[in-house]
C-alpha cells in the first residue's frame, strides 16, 4: 500500500511514510473484529490479507490498549499457537443515540459493539423554548446513562428537520420549531459538557435499517417515515446521501396535489386527519382512518396511496434503490397495502426495488443515532473511512425485540 500525499495544515506533524500503512493496517484488523463481532488471527490474516507478522503484531498492541480481549481458543489442528478469538473490549465505553420527535423521545445507549445497555420512551415536552428543550434532553440522556456516566463517549441525536452539513443549522421542522434556534444544542453540548452528532431523524432511521434492519444487504436504499411529517433518508454505496442542506430525498416538498398542495400534506397525520374532518368524520388519530371501512373514506386512502406512488416514483428514477423503507406511525396504516403498493409502482416504472416497512420500528431513529455515535468512537479509535460503512456488527441486537409504540 503506498503513500498518499495530502495537504497538511500549517504546524502540524507531518506523518512519516511508514505511518499511514501502519494505520490503515490497524484500521482494517479492527474493523473486522467489530464487524464479526470475533475473530482469530489466523482469519484477520484471510480476510484483510495482511501478513500473519503484521497481524501479529497489530493484535497485540490493539491488547494491549485494552481494545480486544481474548476469549478461550480451540486447539490448533497442527503443532502451531492455540486458534485463540479475540474480541472487542465492549465494556470500556458506551454511547448514546437519540431520536428527538414532535411527540415522544426516545433514548439507547449501547456499548462499544452496539449492545442495547438501556433503551427509553418519553413524550417530547413541546411546550418550552430552545433553551428549555435542550437543558431537559440532556438531563433525560445523563439520566438514562446513569452510573454509565464516566464512560460516555460519544452522542448521536436525530432532529425532525434538515440538518446543513457544513454549518449543523437546522431548517424545516415545522413540528418542533425549538430545534431550529442555535439555543437548543449550545444548551445540550453545555449541559452534556460535549460534543453532539446532529441528523435528519430520517437519515439515522435509514443508518438503523442498513446495519441492523431491512436495508442490512442493500447498497443503495431509501427510507420514508411517515408520522406528523414525512421525512427521507438516502443511502448510497451504504453510505448516507446528505447534500449541502440537508434536503436530499425530500420529495414531500413537491407541489404534486390538488392545486399544489403539497405530497406531505397530503400522506401525513395531520393532512390526513383534515381531510377526514372536510367529510365530518372527526377522528383524532390519523391510524383509524386506515383501520375504518366507512366507505365515505374510500376517496380518502385513495387521495394517499397515489400521492405515495409519486414519492416512491420520484424515489426510484433518482436513485434505484435497492429497497425503499417505510417507517413512522402512518406507515403501520400501509401495511395491509404494500403488496398493491408494489404492483402499481412496478406498473408505472420498471424497477426491482421492493418497498417493504422498517424491521427496527419506532427505534429506528435511535439505533441508527447509536451507529453515528459509534462511528465517533471508532474514529478516535483509529478507523479510516473506508472501514465504517461495514461496523458495527450486523447481529448486535440479535435477541433484542424493537417495539412499536401504540
Amino acid at each position: 500500500m503506498g503513500y498518499v500525499d495530502a495537504e497538511v495544515p500549517r504546524g502540524a506533524e507531518v506523518p512519516r511514510r511508514t505511518e499511514v500503512p501502519r494505520r490503515a493496517n490497524r484500521s482494517a484488523v479492527l474493523a473486522h473484529v467489530l464487524a464479526q463481532g470475533s475473530a482469530t488471527r489466523t482469519v484477520l490474516g484471510r480476510e484483510t490479507g495482511l501478513s500473519p507478522a503484521t497481524v501479529s503484531r497489530i493484535v497485540e498492541q490493539l491488547l494491549a490498549e485494552g481494545l480486544l480481549s481474548e476469549t478461550n481458543g480451540a486447539p490448533g489442528s497442527g503443532r502451531g499457537r492455540r486458534a485463540t478469538p479475540v474480541t472487542i473490549e465492549t465494556e470500556r465505553t458506551v454511547v448514546c443515540g437519540v431520536d428527538l420527535g414532535g411527540s415522544n423521545v426516545r433514548i439507547v445507549v449501547a456499548d462499544l459493539a452496539a449492545k442495547p445497555l438501556m433503551t427509553t420512551t418519553v413524550p417530547t415536552p413541546t411546550g418550552c423554548d430552545a433553551e428549555e428543550l435542550g437543558r431537559w434532553l440532556a438531563d433525560l440522556i445523563l439520566d438514562t446513562v446513569g452510573d454509565q456516566r464516566p464512560l460516555l463517549d460519544a452522542v448521536a441525536v436525530g432532529l425532525p428537520g434538515a440538518v446543513g452539513q457544513d454549518d449543523r443549522s437546522v431548517s424545516n421542522a415545522p413540528n418542533l420549531r425549538q430545534v431550529e434556534q442555535a439555543d437548543f444544542l449550545r444548551m445540550v453540548e453545555r449541559r452534556l459538557g460535549m460534543g453532539v452528532d446532529i441528523d435528519n431523524d430520517s437519515n439515522y432511521a435509514l443508518l438503523g435499517e442498513l446495519r441492523f434492519g431491512a436495508a442490512r444487504d442493500a447498497q443503495t436504499a431509501v427510507m420514508f417515515t411517515v408520522g406528523a411529517g414525512l421525512g427521507a433518508g438516502v443511502a448510497l454505496d451504504r453510505r448516507l446521501f446528505h447534500g449541502r442542506t440537508g434536503l436530499v430525498g425530500e420529495f414531500g416538498h413537491l407541489p404534486a396535489g390538488p392545486l399544489g398542495t403539497s405530497l406531505e400534506q397530503l400522506v401525513s397525520g395531520p393532512g390526513i386527519l383534515a381531510r377526514a374532518r372536510e367529510l365530518r368524520l372527526p377522528f383524532d388519530n390519523p391510524a383509524d382512518v386506515f383501520h375504518s371501512s366507512d366507505p365515505r373514506l374510500a376517496p380518502v386512502k385513495q387521495q394517499i396511496e397515489q400521492a405515495l406512488l409519486i414519492i416512491l416514483t420520484a424515489a426510484v428514477v433518482a436513485y434505484e434503490p435497492d429497497v425503499i423503507i417505510l417507517g413512522g406511525g402512518i406507515s403501520r396504516g400501509l401495511e395491509p397495502g404494500l403488496e398493491r403498493i408494489n404492483q402499481r409502482l412496478r406498473e408505472i416504472v420498471p424497477t426491482t426495488a421492493t418497498v417493504q416497512s422498517t424491521e427496527l420500528g419506532d427505534l429506528a431513529g435511535a439505533f441508527g443515532a447509536v451507529v453515528a455515535a459509534l462511528h465517533t468512537t471508532y474514529r478516535r479509535l483509529g478507523l479510516d473511512e473506508l472501514h465504517l460503512a461495514h461496523v458495527p456488527h450486523r447481529e448486535a441486537l440479535a435477541g433484542f425485540a424493537p417495539h412499536a409504540d401504540h
